[in-house]
């Protein structure tokens, strides 16, 4: 059986990363749990508490620099992100290291398949129009390039130039190991309500996403 690695970044989740780590060791036992921490309050030192390894960036460098280093820090064979607000069902996660090692190189899961009810409208529109100019432009069908659960085989990720700085790192996730001919595929999940504050920028988000999805450069 490969081993298994769930990597977060974190930010002030003080309030949620327990219930998570909990989580994640009632459906993956055994599976290496690292988080790459940027916080003020006591995110780490609960984290470690529960059995984590916590790498601390800080100050922080943002998303993108904070999940290359959690990507690339990971030890297991299949590489599954996960956020720390208690989003993402961790009880999925069987689910995507089955289809890995079922031959997929990158699992996406999609939280907009269909609207979730604790969504704003607004931000659901958004979603499903970032992943239809992802098939416009690259061919890419998909419902969610923002998925914060995925899972991705280590190779795919020591194999591959990122360009991690700057916001919305995860579309850059899908969509580089896709043009690079590895084996995609997208199943749905339920989406859960946020425990804590969103540090989402969302003006510099849909920025970055557009920059991601059509800048050439981003995918020499």
């Amino acid at each position: 059986m490969a081993k298994i690695s769930v990597v977060m970044i974190s930010m002030n989740e003080e309030g949620a990363v327990a219930k998570v780590i909990c989580d994640i060791k009632k459906h993956v036992p055994g599976a290496e749990i690292l988080i790459v921490d940027s916080s003020t309050d006591k995110t780490a030192e609960i984290a470690e508490e529960n059995g984590a390894k916590v790498i601390k960036q800080f100050p922080p460098k943002g998303y993108g620099k904070a999940m290359e280093l959690a990507l690339k820090s990971a030890n297991g064979d299949v590489i599954i992100t996960m956020d720390c607000d208690s989003t993402y069902p961790s009880e999925d996660i069987p689910k995507l290291i089955k289809l890995c090692e079922n031959g997929s190189d990158i699992v996406n899961t999609t939280r907009v398949s269909r609207r979730p009810k604790n969504m704003p409208l607004a931000n659901f529109l958004a979603n499903r129009l970032f992943a239809f100019l992802a098939w416009m432009r690259h061919g890419i069908k998909t419902t969610d390039v923002h998925s914060g659960m995925r899972a991705y085989k280590k190779k795919l990720i020591h194999s591959l130039n990122w360009k991690a700085g700057g916001p919305a790192f995860p579309v850059e996730l899908l969509i580089r190991p896709i043009k690079h001919g590895y084996k995609y595929t997208e199943v749905p999940i339920n989406y859960y309500e946020r425990i804590g504050t969103t540090t989402l920028n969302k003006f510099s988000s849909t920025i970055w996403t557009l920059k991601r999805i059509f800048l050439k450069e981003h995918y020499k």
